[in-house]
């Protein structure tokens, strides 16, 4: 509990530094009381990564459950482990609280809470209101709050600033206000927390050399911008810039069924080209906390300068359809053996977003098998890393993948493809398999039973 205790050294901080130095020299001393609020994917290891150079770390989190295994040293983030985590738990460095009470002890803030889309596909920043409101109710001189979630430009200076200053205190001289969008990517075993790249924007001079001073103590290198719309931009930006090549890619795929070509031979060749291409690959659909959502915050905002972003909705749109080819493949998959679709046995595997994680959050899996459910196939799935899902109000377990399992449906649909996943065993024992990933590129003996995306 020594982390929610203040330093006795504080008082002894001369009146004439001020708060800006003051604070900067906690960071410099790693003397500064770090708290991280929603102990996510992204709060979670941000926590770790800067207790492990000196800080003293709370999370915050409304789930007593997360709140529950934080505390007892165990991990429930795929990138970081219990062995990383119980240590720092164990000598004090991490503690965690469904407390808002504890962000009276932080000198430092950082906001790490999810921004979904309603049902109408615009932002929902409840969240963050949410968690700005609670930072209002304790703050104190000489902090700095920043701001990682992902959202549009402008949210930190419209929103979060107002709601900041109620107290009458002056961003930049009082507290100090900044923008530095997560980069997290879930299983990548390359970039992490540490080695990413951090892009930070403050919203004052002051605001900027404190919040600079702090990321720069974790993270390898730090790329400062203008503001914090800026650093807003760029990583909505980012993801735009993803989202788009993708439908450029799933398009292409469209087109590629139609013309018989192999879109993945395609792909593969034109990547090897040294300059001027990226490549991306297509697939069953968009998933996850980045993608699906991010360019969607990007068109609501515009529409606010009466601009409409035809290019990034059309991206949208293709991505989406993605899940209805797939659909389109199953039925001449089980048409190849004279099956309909009403009634088939259809296998789905994978059920995550994403190779070799947990996290099935806006999985296009859970599209296909809700289209599929429609048209009365009796649909499964098993997924290693996935045990139970909630589809329709109905919790569903993974099912067992065995011999008896493959050879009992008359249609498989590789939509994840991970690394557990024996794919010629899954071929060898089923009738026929939908591979929307290319997963089985290297069994050639069986390519009458294999539909590619």
């Amino acid at each position: 509990m020594a982390i929610l205790q203040r330093s006795s050294n504080e008082s002894a901080l001369t009146s004439t530094i001020s708060l800006k130095e003051q604070l900067i020299e906690k960071i410099k001393t790693s003397s500064a009381n770090v708290a991280v609020v929603g102990m996510g994917y992204v709060g979670l290891p941000l926590a770790v990564c800067v207790s492990k150079i000196g800080f003293n770390v709370f999370g915050l989190d409304s789930n007593i459950e997360r709140v529950d295994k934080i505390n007892a040293g165990n991990s429930y983030i795929s990138d970081i482990t219990s062995e990383e985590l119980a240590p720092l738990v164990e000598s004090g460095k991490i503690f965690a609280s469904t407390d808002p009470a504890i962000l009276n002890n932080a000198d430092i803030i950082v906001i790490c809470v999810p921004t979904p889309l309603t049902k109408n596909q615009t932002p929902d920043i409840s969240y963050i209101v949410a968690t700005s409101e609670a930072i209002a109710k304790h703050m104190r001189p000489g902090q700095l709050i920043t701001l990682e979630s992902t959202t549009y430009p402008g949210t930190t200076e419209e929103v979060l600033l107002p709601l900041l200053s109620k107290n009458g205190f002056k961003v930049g001289e009082d507290f100090f206000l900044a923008h530095s969008p997560e980069r997290v990517d879930p299983g990548n075993d390359r970039y992490s927390t540490h080695n990413t790249n951090k892009v930070v924007g403050g919203l004052t001079k002051a605001c900027q050399e404190v919040a600079v001073a702090f990321y720069r103590k974790s993270i390898l290198d730090v790329i400062t911008v203008s503001s914090p719309s800026c650093a807003e931009m760029v990583k909505v930006f980012e993801n735009t810039f993803r989202a788009v090549n993708i439908a450029l890619v799933n398009e292409l795929a469209l087109l590629c069924d139609k013309m018989n070509l192999n879109i993945w031979e395609v792909v593969e060749a034109a990547g090897t080209k040294p300059f001027g291409m990226l490549t991306f690959w297509p697939g069953p659909g968009v998933g996850g906390h980045c993608i699906p959502i991010d360019p969607f915050y990007l068109t609501w905002k515009a529409k606010e300068y009466k601009f409409h972003t035809r290019f990034i909705e059309l991206a949208g749109e293709i991505n989406s359809y993605m899940t209805q080819f797939v659909r389109e493949k199953t039925l001449r998959a089980l048409g190849r053996n004279g099956k309909p679709l009403y009634g088939s046995k259809v296998l789905i595997l994978g059920m995550a977003y994403k190779k070799d994680l947990s996290d099935w959050r806006d999985s296009p899996a859970v599209e296909i098998f809700k289209l599929l459910s429609s048209d009365h196939a009796q649909v499964s799935y098993n997924d290693p890393h996935v045990p139970e899902v909630t589809i329709n109000n109905q919790t569903l377990k993974s099912t067992d993948l065995t011999e008896a399992n493959l050879s009992s449906v008359d249609c498989v649909i590789i939509v994840t493809n991970h690394s557990a996943y024996d794919y010629e065993f899954i071929v060898n024992h089923s009738s026929v398999v939908v591979d929307t990933r290319n997963a089985c590129f290297q069994i050639l003996d069986q390519r009458d039973k294999i539909v590619l995306l």
